[in-house]
């Protein structure tokens, strides 16, 4: 099942447990079956420490659990962790076997201090690179604290339970038995949402924090890029951000970063953060900004407020709170969110396998996306609102020579139809005709662009109509010692290229707009 070159990364790997790891496997006659247990049996061979017993009786077949002889640990995974889900898996037997996960101190307190029962069941597919995140948090949670368990499931393997429960995107969450979350959450984000009163208590730190010299808001690369080029400067930086990483975990395939061939999207906002941590750069995750309060005329400091109650003082700001994807805003959309309508075309494109789909959008998104979605599902319609698409002509070849591909060009997206649990079509104008016409499908993929994260900003600092920040040639904003980067400002092209060199340049110009204001006359 493993190739050599995994096999021998594995090894080495447990050699670092220092407990016993139990695995035991609920298997059938299929070929998942099979496959499992080679897999299984492949790990067995690397480590004296580990045992497989075959003689499981859970109703999820394939699956398998693992657990610590005299540890309370209930973790399983039901299907393959293979694609995406590897590393999840290598950690899950890492954390079962002993090794001290990298969470804080603070973190796996709060784990260990959860009480009540907590019965996770996350459904996931292999191609999405959203859910690892949950499904390591989850199981880390499951290994500290015997009071959570939790078990992986392989949406694409587990039709009849993703049908039953009418699961249409991942991943998808439950918490005994009720849906708990959808979409990617970080570790500390679900600690969050289960100890109630961890954001007041985090948002009484943070007002107790001295004003800053350089407050990043926003930890995509122009915000990260930002506050490595302040920290370098010896001066007191601090970066804050909804969730660090930004638009980047939400990325599949990056081939154009300069010097990284390839690289995937999590792992390029993992390699930011600690490359952020590296520095003596104070980090604060989870934190919506809600408002700016820019300094006095006479100097004074910047406060940007957040919706857990917190307030950060600062002397210069960066905004860097990026974008996110733009919503068609038709009748429709917002009630069959998740439930068909969907945004991710790697994650959610698996739990459509032979269905019928439309991708909205005919720039390189859309286009990208219709090509990967042909391979799994059994029919796509492109609907573009221009005359003619907007890819690139080598997408768009790719794109005409698939056989179960229609494009439909000149046309406006009006209404999302369902039957009140799921969507069930949708209706597009033609814009040459001005008739009404109505496709029967499944699922629809929204990939038209993305809108900035400004909502927080009007009546403070000069937005354009589409909602971007006006910035100049040095990233300064309408407000002094106030300035901007990324993809939230009006610079063209948003490439995260772009953004890491726009938010080096935002912070050497409020570096220099900080020495000389705090110059003596």
């Amino acid at each position: 099942m493993l190739d050599a070159n995994l096999k021998a990364q594995l090894k080495a790997y447990l050699e670092k447990v220092t407990r016993p790891i139990e695995i035991v496997a609920s298997l059938d006659d299929g070929p998942k079956s099979e496959e499992m247990l080679g897999l299984l049996n492949d790990i067995n061979s690397l480590s004296g420490q580990i045992s497989l017993d075959t003689s499981g009786d859970d109703a999820r077949k394939p699956s398998f659990t693992l657990s610590s002889p005299g540890q309370d640990i209930t973790l399983r995974f039901a299907g393959l962790p293979m694609g995406h889900e590897f590393t999840s898996l290598v950690l899950a037997l890492l954390q079962v076997g002993g090794y001290p996960s990298k969470a804080t101190a603070e973190v796996i307190e709060q784990i260990r201090g959860l009480s009540g029962e907590y019965h996770f069941e996350t459904y996931f597919s292999l191609s999405c690179q959203n859910c690892p995140d949950v499904i390591q948090a989850l199981n880390l949670m499951a290994v500290l604290n015997p009071n959570v368990s939790h078990v992986a499931i392989d949406g694409a393997l587990f039709q009849d339970e993703v049908e039953k429960r009418q699961v249409m995107a991942v991943p998808s969450i439950y918490l005994n038995g009720e849906v708990f979350g959808q979409g990617r959450m970080g570790l500390e984000e679900i600690i969050a949402k289960l100890d109630t009163g961890a954001s007041a208590r985090e948002a009484e730190k943070l007002n107790t924090k001295e004003a800053f010299d350089m407050l990043v808001v926003g930890g995509g690369p122009a915000g990260a890029s930002a506050a490595i080029y302040a920290a370098r400067k010896g001066i007191r930086t601090g970066v804050v951000a909804e969730r660090f990483g930004g638009q980047v975990l939400d990325t599949l395939g990056i081939e154009n970063f300069i010097s990284v061939t390839e690289t995937e999207g999590p792992k390029l906002a993992s390699a930011l953060e600690q490359h952020v941590r590296h520095y003596d750069v104070d980090i604060m995750n989870l934190q919506r900004a809600v408002k700016l309060v820019p300094a006095s005329q006479d100097g004074g400091l910047n406060e940007v407020h957040f919706a857990s109650g917190a307030v950060l003082k600062s002397k210069t700001l960066i905004l860097a709170t990026g974008a996110r994807w733009r919503e068609m805003n038709v009748p429709g959309e917002a009630e069959y969110r998740t439930r068909g309508v969907a945004y991710c075309p790697h994650c959610d494109g698996p739990l459509f396998k032979g269905k019928r789909v439309a991708v909205i959008g005919g720039g390189n998104s859309g286009v990208e996306a219709a090509i990967d979605l042909a391979g799994i599902v059994a029919e796509v319609t492109l609907i573009e609102y221009n005359s003619s698409l907007r890819a690139d002509a080598v997408l768009q070849r790719k794109l005409y020579s698939l056989p179960n591909v229609t494009v439909i060009t000149n046309a406006l997206t009006s209404e999302v139809k369902g039957d009140g649990k799921k969507v069930t079509g949708l209706v597009y104008k033609d814009r040459s005709s001005s008739d009404f016409h109505t496709l029967e499908l499944e699922g629809i993929f929204v990939q038209i662009g993305l809108i900035p994260n400004t909502d927080w900003l009007k009546g403070s600092v000069e937005l354009t109509d589409r909602g971007e920040i006006v910035v100049d040639d040095r990233g300064q904003t309408s407000l002094p010692g106030v300035f901007a980067a990324g993809d939230v400002t009006t610079v063209p092209y948003k490439q995260i290229v772009i953004a890491v060199g726009e938010g080096a340049k935002a912070s050497l110009a409020a570096f220099d707009h900080l020495i000389r204001s705090s110059a003596p006359a």
